[in-house]
């Protein structure tokens, strides 16, 4: 590979340049090393969490139906809440109760991974058949602190003491990158924590997922959903830094296209005063004639601003039909169904007539203005 000259420095030593092939090497390795936050990037989330504000350093519970009411709002399409059990979880029921620091007992729906795009490492989720059971579903990084590898398929089973009570390991989750607190959690059913744990089936932390457009409309509701008389201690996660950027940028490519479609009329506005100037240089003797048979100067306007709109008109009506052919062709290669809104169609020839009519403004001016004996005689 030949690399250009480099200027040397004062001390006779050239400066070491990149090439090619070790800038791509150093920028894919950015995006390999840091995987999981590349991934989030790419896809993005629509998901919210939703709690009270902590009281006296004990989370606060929520409404015992709350994840029921916000599944209720239209947008949602998913719901689904825990429950601090304020119980502690140790491997064996001889270890220190301190060992089990940064691990928490979380009751659980059985619905929360699909809210938390989560998934299996090993073994199963809890079910509506396990949900009342001594069972219990273990975060990677809870299960890690627990010496918890995996769950055998065979043989004798592995349990943790949770609150005096025996509770069976079923499973444990892969990382969740979108709920931070799940990874060191155990996660216990909504029955076995109200029939082991002395849990009141309030719940402490809602997750939710939302149609996209409405994620920004959805967060504004959720505190006076979950709290109408304080809707102000409700804490709502804002949404992730993927979806905000990509709501920015439509946003600022919509007012792109608006800007392009402005600077197009003005064209399409120049070139219509254009033709319609030549078109009163052209037809100077017609003008003089209609005059001096009688049209008064604002027949003569009108007649010039008229054909200026139907000009107009005629682009206006051909650029339209070229976009609801290329829109439909599109829709039909990708399988869309083709929507054309009437009132797309509509505003865009009103917009053309109007743009012709401010463009022939002035040559029909420039026309009624011509005096008879002048225009005659040219």
């Amino acid at each position: 590979m030949i690399r250009p000259r480099c200027a040397r420095r004062p001390d006779g030593l050239r400066p070491a340049r990149l090439s090619l092939r070790d800038a791509l090497t150093l920028g894919i390795l950015g995006l390999t090393r840091r995987r999981m936050r590349t991934l989030l990037s790419a896809l993005g989330t629509d998901t919210l969490q939703a709690q009270l504000q902590q009281t006296q350093g004990a989370p606060a519970a929520l409404l015992p139906d709350a994840d029921a009411m916000v599944a209720r709002i239209g947008p949602v399409t998913d719901a689904t809440a825990v429950a601090n059990t304020n119980s502690s979880v140790r491997r064996t029921d001889v270890a220190d109760p301190s060992s089990s620091a940064g691990i928490s007992v979380l009751a659980s729906r059985s619905g929360l991974l699909s809210a938390i795009n989560g998934s299996v490492a090993s073994g199963t989720f809890l079910t509506p058949a396990t949900a009342d059971l001594p069972t219990v579903v273990l975060g990677a990084q809870a299960a890690r602190w627990l010496g918890i590898r995996t769950v055998p398929r065979g043989g004798p089973s592995i349990q943790v003491y949770i609150d005096h009570v025996w509770f069976t390991v079923i499973g444990i989750l892969d990382p969740t990158p979108l709920a931070p607190g799940i990874e060191q959690a155990a996660l216990v059913g909504w029955g076995a924590a109200e029939r082991h744990l002395g849990f009141d089936g309030r719940p402490t932390v809602l997750y939710l997922k939302a149609e996209e457009r409405a994620i920004d409309d959805v967060r504004a509701v959720l505190p006076a959903t979950l709290s109408p008389r304080t809707p102000g201690l409700v804490q709502v996660s804002r949404p992730s830094d993927v979806l905000a950027a990509k709501q920015k940028t439509d946003a600022a490519l919509d007012g792109l296209f608006v800007g392009l479609a402005a600077v197009a009329l003005l064209v399409g506005g120049i070139g219509v005063a254009n033709t319609m100037i030549v078109s009163v240089l052209e037809r100077r003797g017609e003008i003089g004639l209609r005059r001096a048979l009688g049209a008064t100067r604002g027949q003569i306007r009108n007649q010039f601003v008229i054909e200026a709109m139907a000009l107009s008109g005629l682009g206006g009506a051909a650029g339209a039909v070229l976009g609801v052919a290329a829109t439909a062709a599109y829709a039909a290669a990708r399988g869309w169904p083709v929507v054309l809104p009437p009132l797309a169609l509509a505003s865009a020839l009103v917009g053309a007539l109007l743009v012709g009519g401010v463009a022939g403004l002035y040559p029909a001016m420039r026309a009624s203005r011509l005096a008879p004996t002048e225009a005659i005689s040219h």
